[in-house]
């Protein structure tokens, strides 16, 4: 299953106490080709938001129990970007002013002008990043986790910005896809997209191929090479594994960012570039920073927009369409009929360890593929391929059993070993309590304090 973005010109969320209104923009906005859901209250509003993800929210300030600025602040905090249009009423100019300080996208006045409606609402589409993106920015992200939505709503929005991007998580998470998607979803989607692994190389190599350098600027440098910065030119650079930069490049990409200019090993001219620096890194850079191993200028001119891709292990419901996707893109590449898992061994896949996450499972698929003589691939073929990282998510009963002795060891901690006292607050009868203590090899006398 593949996340793409909606054929309508984006999703509105209307939210007004007065039927009235919200019937007679519900119909102007629908016959633009917006998707509207409309609420009559704030409340309402918060809870149709698991549902329908909107693109924008217009709401009147004036409502019972929650107005339009608390809701504005509420979706600040759970949809950071969200752009929000304040109704106001005809005259009230302090509190148009209010809901710009608040931190909305802009006003309208009633009686509400269709015009002047329409243009509203298409400028905050376009810096929502909710029009003009291609419907397959995303077809390769496959994705039915509730964070990867968020992560992917974020990234669009994030798109139509100029704004660095840093994107951490561990490696095989998917870091890469997900800058090239947001390079696919952006106005420079027609430019380069261009990626390096800051860790691949030598410094002096780095150097040269990042910033470009001159003929003769060093032992070997028979011609003049263009670096990445200029080969990205109007388009997006990723910067992969930024973590592993050395600190005398750290410096010199400081520069390029502040100054937008780049200037080759050897030369004594800067060179202007356009360019959309994105970052990756599976490092802990705050950490590296204490240590004094990251600039920490650096740090912030990089991580304007921060995202953190989730392990696999963080996402298991995505494991059966990721499965599907590998092995239609291995017999498609093959030429060959594509192959199927036993059940077994999708069970055996969906509850096995993957510290690679993503990059391990795609590189199990294409061993499976290879070495299964039949169509039907087995479950012992899996759990040879895994090892001792198959079948290590516990089953109910594993969990629920190590949930109760957990439990049962807090409270003991707490009375420090009194059964009785422990049993109240378990709300438990001693007896039982005994019981469960037995069950689960727990012995009171080891909590006492001595």
């Amino acid at each position: 299953m593949s996340i793409k973005a909606n054929t309508s010109k984006g999703k509105i969320l209307l939210v007004d106490d007065d039927p009235g209104l919200l019937r007679l923009l519900s119909i102007r906005l629908r016959a633009e080709q917006y998707e509207v859901e409309a609420v009559e209250s704030a409340e309402n509003a918060l809870a149709v938001l698991h549902r329908f993800r909107p693109d924008l929210v217009i709401t009147d300030l004036r409502m019972d129990k929650m107005d339009g600025i608390g809701l504005l602040k509420e979706l600040q905090s759970r949809s950071p970007g969200l752009r929000v249009l304040i109704i106001t009423a005809h005259g009230t100019i302090p509190d148009a002013v209010l809901a710009t300080q608040s931190g909305a996208f802009g006003f309208l006045t009633k009686p509400i002008d269709k015009d002047e409606l329409m243009s509203t609402v298409e400028r905050a589409m376009k810096i929502s990043g909710s029009t003009e993106v291609d419907d397959d920015w995303a077809a390769e992200i496959i994705t039915r986790n509730p964070a990867m939505k968020e992560i992917l709503a974020q990234a669009k929005m994030v798109a139509a910005t100029d704004a660095r991007v840093l994107i951490t998580g561990e490696s095989g998470t998917g870091k890469e896809m997900l800058a090239q998607a947001i390079h696919r979803a952006s106005a420079r989607k027609n430019k380069p997209f261009v990626a390096i692994n800051c860790s691949a190389m030598a410094e002096n190599l780095l150097e040269s191929e990042l910033f470009g350098h001159e003929k003769g600027a060093f032992t070997g440098a028979v011609r003049s090479h263009k670096g990445l910065f200029q080969s990205a030119e109007g388009g997006t650079l990723l910067l992969d594994e930024i973590g592993d930069m050395p600190m005398r490049l750290q410096v010199k990409l400081l520069r390029v960012l502040q100054e937008h200019q780049v200037r080759p090993v050897g030369s004594t001219e800067a060179l202007r570039v356009d360019v959309r620096v994105i970052s990756a890194t599976h490092r802990n850079l705050q950490e590296m920073m204490r240590e004094g191993k990251f600039r920490e200028d650096l740090y912030y001119r990089l991580n304007v927009v921060g995202i953190r891709m989730p392990l696999l292990d963080e996402r298991r419901e995505d494991i059966p369409l990721l499965v599907s996707h590998f092995l239609q893109q291995i017999a498609k590449e093959a030429g060959q009929e594509r192959k199927v898992y036993a059940p077994e061994a999708v069970e055996l896949l969906v509850t096995a360890e993957w510290p690679g996450n993503i990059r391990q499972l795609y590189n199990v698929v294409r061993q499976n593929v290879a070495l299964s003589r039949s169509p039907v691939i087995s479950g012992e073929l899996v759990q040879s391929s895994l090892g001792e990282h198959g079948g290590k998510l516990a089953s109910f009963s594993e969990a629920r059993d190590e949930f109760t002795r957990n439990y049962l060891s807090q409270i003991l901690q707490i009375t420090m070993g009194n059964v009785s006292q422990a049993a109240r607050l378990a709300k438990r009868n001693r007896t039982d309590f005994y019981k469960l203590l037995s069950r689960h090899e727990l012995n009171p006398d080891s909590f006492k304090t001595r």
